[in-house]
């Protein structure tokens, strides 16, 4: 990760913009981080978990899944 002072950060702007979409980029000021310049693409574990949560304490068997996906397929 990159620690940048705002005085360098002012001066180099769009270097650290375009820097900032591969890693986390800290920011100081007086030498105590301030801020934190953070990549804008989604936290792939997160979404994933996000998405998984919402099937938590379901507990449906291979073939009450699969005649759920042919209801889906069917429009039943």
């Amino acid at each position: 990760m990159t620690q940048i002072s705002v005085s360098d950060l002012k001066v180099n702007a769009g270097k650290y913009v375009s820097m900032a979409q591969e890693q986390d980029i800290l920011i100081t000021k007086n030498g105590k981080v301030v801020a934190k310049l953070i990549t804008a693409k989604a936290d792939k574990k997160a979404a994933w978990d996000s998405m998984t949560s919402i099937f938590k304490g379901i507990n449906l068997t291979d073939k009450e899944i699969e005649a759920e996906r042919e209801e889906r397929i069917l429009g039943k």
